[in-house]
């Protein structure tokens, strides 16, 4: 059939892939918004926000109905939240979130891909304490006036607004994340919001840039960690630009 379909079908199962992990993240996450709280998005708030989340990455609906399904029958596994911290190739740092019902699995798995990539895991908040955990929201189709006004009328308070030729970049406190994205949708119901998420940013958006063996081992340490079902963030202080 040639190498023409040998690649197709290389990039088919890739593409598979990645839709199953996808589909398994937010799966998790639909789960435990639903356990912890009412099994309703309309009145579950958290629950809500990550179906919304779920839709942009196209999960289909059926996965997110047995997801709510699972955890109102209380069939379902009993999963942990996890953190695990380290140093990655140059001066490159890692934070790692995981979602498991296994902790010892996990643990070895995401120790297995540092030490594959000339990186280390380390004690937690070795590295965390050179992050800034926040909420982030980016869009387009405001100005940083209608920002600060929607969030002004709304009486949420804001961090920063950074603009950036025609997206608006607003950091805010963890507490205040629904309320902000609210607020902005309240004030121009047609906002084109292209990122909404809970994040650890570098501080000072301090980020490095790696070159030669250190990107190799970087980007395959990445790779690896994305292949783990277990790990549904992986945050860092590297461009990747």
């Amino acid at each position: 059939m040639g190498r023409a379909f040998e690649v197709r079908k290389k990039a088919m199962a890739q593409t598979a892939a990645a839709k199953t992990k996808v589909y398994s993240k937010y799966g998790k996450e639909i789960y435990l918004a639903a356990k912890n709280g009412v099994p309703d998005p309309e009145m579950n708030m958290v629950l809500k926000r990550i179906i919304e989340k779920a839709k942009k990455f196209q999960v289909p609906a059926d996965i997110v109905k047995r997801a709510i399904d699972k955890a109102t029958s209380g069939t379902g596994e009993d999963y942990t939240s996890t953190i695990y911290e380290g140093f990655g190739p140059g001066a490159s740092t890692l934070i790692v979130e995981c979602l498991t019902d296994n902790v010892n699995r996990s643990v070895s798995e995401v120790r297995s891909c540092f030490t594959k990539n000339k990186s280390k895991i380390g004690v937690a908040g070795s590295v965390s304490y050179q992050y800034d955990h926040v909420s982030l929201i980016v869009l387009k189709g405001m100005t940083e006036d209608e920002v600060l006004e929607a969030c002004l009328n709304a009486e949420v308070d804001i961090t920063s607004i950074d603009l950036e030729e025609d997206e608006v970049t607003i950091i805010g406190e963890i507490a205040n994340h629904y309320a902000i994205k609210t607020a902005l949708e309240s004030f121009k119901p047609d906002v084109d919001i292209i990122t909404e998420e809970i994040t650890y940013l570098p501080q000072n958006s301090e980020y490095i840039t790696l070159s030669g063996e250190d990107k190799e081992y970087f980007d395959r340490l990445l790779v690896m960690l994305d292949e783990i079902d277990d790990v549904q963030n992986v945050y860092h202080n590297v461009s990747l630009d």
